[in-house]
Formats: structure tokens, C-alpha cells, sequence
């Protein structure tokens, strides 16, 4: 009887032992994986409900940190022009708001969805406010500006609508500071590059 129980504990042991070592693989796996390209990350989109980028894979796209109350604000009338023109050939805009650069995102998810749709007719997908550079700095903004993650196009985010354009398969291609407006000749011509690139 103290055989058996004591194979029984062994056995349990053993299994307890390969169960650990499994998921501990798995885990470090997985971590490995979010770091490989953006669409790993997931974010909370504008309604608050969980978003998972790998649902772009496939796609071209432009991913830029927004804020309403900007000099560059305005750009939201390009970006939205730039969606609709090649969103049937397999490209999103992806907004994503913040508040680091002069206060200029101060609203709360409402107020921003409301003031996009509104004043900018925006259509294409905005996410919840988050923020992209210091201590705070969202994972997904950590990996685009990181030399490690992204040594092309890597560097802190200066200001507010800097954009990065993602290939199909989820690699940074390219990154446009805040002026470069994004219907001008140098971003359409990337963007029409990569949706080439099938």
C-alpha cells in the first residue's frame, strides 16, 4: 500500500513536473511572439471592446497617434481621404488618440469618437486613448519605437499624427514624422508600393 501510494505521488510528481515545464515553454514561446510583429499586439478599440490587430493581417496599413486638438488635427480630413480611396484594395488607417504632446487629447473616448465622426466624418478604425511615449507608453508603441523591435523606423514619437505604414504581413516599411501630410505623393506612393506587394 505505501508502494503504491508512493507511486502514486511520483507519478503526480512527474506529470506536475512536464505540466509546468510545458506551459513554462509555452509562456516564453509566447512572449517571444508578441514581440515579432504589430499585428501580435491587442488594444481596446474606441467603444472599449478588445481588438485583436492580427484581424488586419493581410492588409497595408497606417498606423498613427492622434489628438483633436492639434495643428496637425486637420490631418484627419486626409487620413480619412487616403482610407476610403484604397480600403478596397486591402488598406486601414488605424487612429489611435493620445494625450502626451500638449494635453491636446484631452477628451474621454466619447467625445473623441464623437468629434472625429462629426467635424472629420472619420470612418476608419480609432482605438481608445492611450499613450506612446515615457513611463506609460503602450506596448504596441514601445515596439514600434524600440531599436530592437523596429531598427529602421525606430525613435521616440515626437509629436502628435506620426505615422508608420505596416505591410500585409505585419513589418514596419516605413515612418512619416507629423508634417507629412498623409494624401501627399511620398505616403500614397508607399502605400500603393506595398498594396502592390501581394
Amino acid at each position: 500500500m505505501k508502494m503504491a501510494t508512493f507511486g502514486c505521488a511520483l507519478l503526480l510528481a512527474a506529470v506536475g513536473s512536464v505540466f509546468f515545464y510545458h506551459h513554462h515553454v509555452q509562456d516564453k514561446v509566447e512572449a517571444a511572439e508578441t514581440t515579432k510583429s504589430v499585428l501580435d499586439f491587442t488594444m481596446r478599440d474606441i467603444d472599449g471592446k478588445d481588438a485583436k490587430l492580427k484581424q488586419y493581417k493581410g492588409k497595408v496599413l497606417l498606423v498613427v497617434n492622434v489628438a483633436s486638438k492639434c495643428g496637425y488635427t486637420p490631418q484627419y480630413e486626409a487620413l480619412q481621404a487616403v482610407y476610403a480611396k484604397y480600403k478596397d484594395q486591402g488598406f486601414a488607417t488605424l487612429g489611435f488618440p493620445a494625450n502626451n504632446f500638449g494635453s491636446q487629447e484631452p477628451g474621454t473616448e466619447t467625445e473623441i469618437k464623437e468629434f472625429c465622426t462629426s467635424k472629420y466624418h472619420v470612418t476608419f478604425p480609432m482605438f481608445a486613448k492611450i499613450s506612446v511615449k515615457g513611463d506609460d507608453q503602450d506596448p504596441l508603441y514601445k515596439f514600434l519605437t524600440s531599436k530592437e523591435a523596429d531598427p529602421d523606423f525606430a525613435g521616440d514619437i515626437k509629436w502628435n499624427f506620426t505615422k508608420f505604414l505596416v505591410d500585409r504581413s505585419g513589418k514596419v516599411v516605413a515612418r512619416f514624422e507629423p508634417k507629412v501630410i498623409p494624401d501627399s505623393p511620398e505616403v500614397t506612393a508607399a502605400i500603393e508600393k506595398y498594396l502592390a506587394a501581394k
